[in-house]
């Protein structure tokens, strides 16, 4: 096997190891699955561009996190300056909410919301509580997002408080 195949043999490995990291971040960010299909696309893209480079510093999980998350904050400012009509709404996920059995029905719904209040925040408090959510260690969020891990504790839970308030104001 040559170099450039086994580079990309190996890239395609990690890949498919931390293909969960990226599909997570698409879907935070996204409001369409078409949108999430292409912010997918564009990670792999940048992720394949820079793989060259990676020198193991840090975990693999956390680089690929450190990417995804700089791809994706680019993506949805680019989207956002395009004024870009968005078609898929709350009401959309609540539908297929409604296809689900009575007792999933309010989690369901309350998962729904919760993805519209974390696309309602900056991008930043986004990825914040993106990790978080995803159970990742104070250390390990402040790793990825370049901050210090007392700023991370700060910010999530200045966050919690509002997704706290506007869950209140649900009635559930």
């Amino acid at each position: 096997m040559d170099k450039q195949s086994a580079i990309y043999t190996a890239f395609l490995k990690e890949l498919e190891t931390h293909k969960g990291i990226i599909y997570k971040i698409s879907y935070s960010f996204c409001k369409t699955k078409a949108d999430c299909q292409d912010l997918t696309q564009e990670i792999i893209i940048k992720l394949w561009q820079s793989f060259g480079t990676y020198r193991s510093f840090s975990k693999t999980s956390t680089w690929i996190y450190r990417v995804s998350l700089n791809t994706a904050i680019s993506f949805y400012r680019k989207e956002k300056t395009r004024n870009r009509i968005i078609t898929t709404t709350h009401d959309s996920l609540l539908q297929l909410a409604e296809a689900a059995p009575a007792a999933n029905r309010e989690t369901d719904e309350k998962i729904a919301y919760l993805h519209q209040f974390l696309l309602a925040l900056k991008e930043m408090d986004r990825a914040l509580m993106i990790l978080y959510l995803e159970g990742k260690a104070l250390k390990e969020i402040a790793e990825i997002m370049g901050i210090s891990p007392t700023n991370v504790s700060t910010k999530i839970n200045r966050i919690k408080v509002v997704l706290k308030e506007r869950f209140s104001k649900l009635n559930f």
